[in-house]
């Protein structure tokens, strides 16, 4: 029988992974970031959905680059630059003020600076 903590890792996974599913027609979701998530908590939780999820054609190879060595594919890069751009767009669009474009502005910033300067996977 599985210990408490593995059914909670089992369950964050299930949750990041959900949550990743729905970011793929919801653009404000990022897919990638939480399908890694997801094989995190399942290496922890549940070693069954870890090998489904990295042996997964869609996913698996996402995985197996991040975690060779931290590479994002390019168009996963591409997607998310073009996606942190289009929000802040429409936050300022929306009239949000200008505290809260200021730092939403640093923090798109900051994660953008990352996501661009991992390998290309």
């Amino acid at each position: 029988m599985l210990g408490s903590s593995h059914l909670l890792w089992t369950l964050a996974g299930l949750i990041a992974l959900g949550l990743g599913l729905l970011g793929i027609p919801l653009p404000f979701l990022p897919t990638t970031p939480l399908v890694l998530l997801a094989a995190f908590c399942f290496s922890k939780g549940s070693p069954r959905l870890r090998h489904w999820l990295v042996t997964h054609r869609r996913f698996g190879p996402a995985i197996a680059a991040w975690e060779a060595n931290g590479a994002i594919p390019l168009r996963a890069k591409v997607m998310a630059a073009a996606l942190m751009a289009a929000s802040l767009v429409l936050s300022y669009a929306l009239g949000f003020s200008s505290t809260v474009l200021l730092l939403q502005a640093l923090c798109l910033a900051g994660a953008g600076t990352y996501v661009l300067t991992r390998p290309n996977g």
